[in-house]
C-alpha cells in the first residue's frame, strides 16, 4: 500500500502546549507508579494504597488532557465519538485473546490509531479501552491502572514514531508493536515483583539493595518468568499490524478525511427568499 507524504498523520487530538504538560505530567507520574521498588521497600509511604491512589490521580490526568484540549479546540465532538468508538472495539475484542498464551487482540489497533490520530489520542485511547474492558470483563482490580498507564504509554509512543509511508511505514510499525509487547510486559511485572518476596531467591525483590543489584534481580526476574509470555504478545503484535496494517490505517486515514477533525469553522452570511440574511457555518 502506497501513501501519500501528506497522508502520513491525522492529528485527531491536537497536543496543545497545556495538553502537553498535562501528558507529560501523566507520564512522569506513570514512571514513578511502576518505578517506585527501586526507591521505596514497601509498606513504606503507603504503599499499600498506592494503585487506588495511582488510579485516581490516572483518571484526573486524563481528564485535564480532554478537557484542555476542548478548551483549546485541539478536540470536538468527532475526535470524541471516534474516541468512544475505538475504544468499544478494543474492549469487545480484547476477550478474544484475553492474554491467553500470550496473545492480546488490543495493542494493534491501539498502535495503529496511536499512529494516525496523534499521540495525544493514543494515550487516551490507551486509557479507556482498558478501563472500558476491564468493566466489561469484571477485570477490575489493583493491576488496572498499571494496565491502563502500560496501553496509554503503547499508544502515546505509536504517535510520536517517525515520518514513514507505504510498505515502511507498516514494517515500522510492525517492528514497534513487537517491541510494546515486551515493554508493555516489563512494566507489569513491576505491578507485583515487589509483593513476591523470597529472601532465598536470586531473583526476588529484597529490600534495602542498592539500584543496581535491585535492577540485576529484576532483569532477571523479567526474562525467567515474563519473557515467553511477552514474546507470544510481540508476534501477535507483528503479525496482526503486517497483515490488517495496509486495510486499517486506510479505514482511519479515510475516516480523518471525512471528518475533518482540524477543519476550521466558518460563519457567513447567507441570504434567506424573503431578502433577510441568517448565518451558517462551513
Amino acid at each position: 500500500m502506497s501513501t501519500a507524504p501528506g497522508q502520513s498523520r491525522t492529528t485527531a487530538i491536537r497536543v496543545t502546549p497545556r495538553a502537553g504538560v498535562v501528558i507529560s505530567l501523566a507520564a512522569f507520574v506513570g514512571l514513578v507508579a511502576f518505578c517506585w521498588p527501586f526507591v521505596v521497600a514497601p509498606g513504606k509511604f503507603g504503599s499499600a494504597y498506592a494503585p487506588p491512589f495511582i488510579f485516581g490521580a490516572l483518571l484526573v490526568l486524563v481528564l485535564c488532557v480532554v478537557i484542555s484540549e476542548i478548551a483549546e479546540g485541539g478536540i470536538n465532538s468527532k475526535a470524541l465519538a471516534m474516541l468512544g468508538v475505538l475504544s468499544a472495539v478494543n474492549a469487545a475484542i480484547r476477550p478474544l485473546g484475553a492474554g491467553t498464551a500470550g496473545i492480546e487482540t488490543v495493542f494493534f489497533i491501539l498502535v495503529l490509531a496511536g499512529r494516525v490520530y496523534g499521540p495525544g489520542f493514543g494515550f487516551t485511547l490507551g486509557c479507556t479501552s482498558l478501563f472500558a474492558s476491564a468493566l466489561i470483563t469484571g477485570g477490575v482490580g489493583p493491576w488496572m491502572p498499571y494496565q491502563m498507564f502500560g496501553c496509554a504509554f503503547v499508544g502515546m509512543l505509536a504517535g510520536l514514531l517517525p515520518r514513514a509511508t507505504g510498505r515502511r511505514e507498516v514494517l515500522m510499525l510492525a517492528v514497534y508493536g513487537s517491541l510494546s509487547g515486551y515493554l508493555f510486559g516489563f512494566l507489569l511485572n513491576l505491578s507485583f515483583w515487589p509483593f513476591s518476596l523470597d529472601p532465598n531467591s536470586s531473583i526476588a525483590y529484597l529490600p534495602g539493595l542498592p539500584f543496581t543489584e535491585q535492577w540485576q534481580r529484576y532483569i532477571a526476574f523479567d526474562l525467567a518468568t515474563s519473557l515467553g509470555w511477552d514474546t507470544g504478545r510481540a508476534v501477535t503484535n507483528f503479525v496482526c499490524i503486517t497483515l490488517a496494517g495496509p486495510a486499517v490505517l486506510t479505514v482511519f486515514r479515510r475516516a480523518a478525511r471525512k471528518a475533518r477533525f482540524q477543519a476550521p469553522i466558518r460563519f457567513v452570511p447567507r441570504r434567506t427568499s424573503a431578502g433577510s440574511e441568517t448565518i451558517t457555518d462551513r
